[in-house]
């Protein structure tokens, strides 16, 4: 079976619900509203569940809701959260989706109830609620509820922070979103691990290069690296230089293929590692 492990649909309920909100995140028609990123014009085919599906080769495509949205820090998000659960489990086949959750006041009990779901492959929390090791404490309750689950973690880019104008439209994909992966990926490494020893996670665009500086971090008294079985690292957005070069480091049975669409296209699996499409994801997502 081939997977894609990181995609983004919107379903009608939670555009309708974008569209009736008046603070940030928001939707004007079809224009997306973000404090920390230029307007950005969607397109309606991107969201379109049937051109969607023709356009799929992969035979599971795990969906999830868009981080940098800041849903999942949002004082309003659990509501927006119910919205995506339930819209997104009604997606048909090859969709499966990724749960989400508040993180200001993490519920486990709630999330303990989503996760019961068959159609949901795990938990993706943005790399925002996972930037240090305090805050990998805080959402302890999930990440306890997750680990007892036996589905993994799918950390995924956050909001960008609001900076002055000028900047341009691809800034926040190069600049906060990888820095955010950094320091998730740091953290997990200095005390994720201890406090979570049997949960499976993946890092979203190969955990911003983070692995590369392994040898950094210990010339600077880092903790020391070592390959984790599971940690993976997903590809979205990079192709075979970036892929290759972490791939030798951490090992390629820890990259899984993830495309990111409708912002970024899969990968052809003739040209990469099939592993990377069916048995590592097999492994991350424990299929059958």
């Amino acid at each position: 079976m081939r997977v894609d492990c990181h995609q983004h649909i919107w379903p009608p309920a939670l555009v309708t619900a974008l569209r009736e909100r008046d603070v940030m995140p928001y939707l004007r028609d079809w224009t997306l509203y973000l404090p920390g990123e230029n307007p950005y014009q969607v397109d309606p085919a991107a969201h379109d569940v049937e051109r969607r599906r023709a356009a799929e080769h992969a035979d599971r495509v795990l969906v999830s809701l868009s981080s940098p949205l800041g849903i999942e820090h949002a004082a309003d998000g659990a509501d927006l959260i119910d919205i995506w659960h339930a819209s997104a489990l009604a997606l048909p086949d090859p969709f499966r989706v990724w749960a989400a959750a508040p993180v200001a006041a993490p519920d486990g009990p709630a999330l303990a109830r989503v996760l019961r779901e068959d159609r949901i492959a795990g938990l993706q929390l943005p790399a925002t609620a996972l930037d240090s090791p305090d805050a990998i404490g805080h959402v302890a309750p999930l990440l306890e509820v997750l680990e007892r689950s036996g589905k993994p973690l799918l950390v995924h880019p956050g909001p960008a922070p609001a900076e002055p104008g000028g900047l341009p439209d691809w800034w926040p994909a190069l600049v906060p979103y990888v820095a955010q992966m950094h320091r998730s990926w740091m953290s997990w490494h200095v005390a994720g691990r201890r406090r979570h020893p049997g949960l499976r996670i993946a890092f979203v665009a190969l955990a911003g290069l983070a692995p590369l500086h392994h040898e950094r971090l210990a010339a600077r008294g880092g903790p020391a690296f070592d390959r984790d079985p599971n940690v993976f690292y997903e590809t979205s957005s990079y192709r075979t230089d970036a892929i290759a070069a972490l791939a030798r480091v951490v090992g390629p049975a820890a990259v899984v293929h993830g495309s990111d669409r409708p912002y970024a296209e899969p990968l052809d699996p003739v040209a990469f590692h099939e592993a990377y499409f069916t048995a590592n994801p097999a492994r991350l997502l424990r299929q059958p």
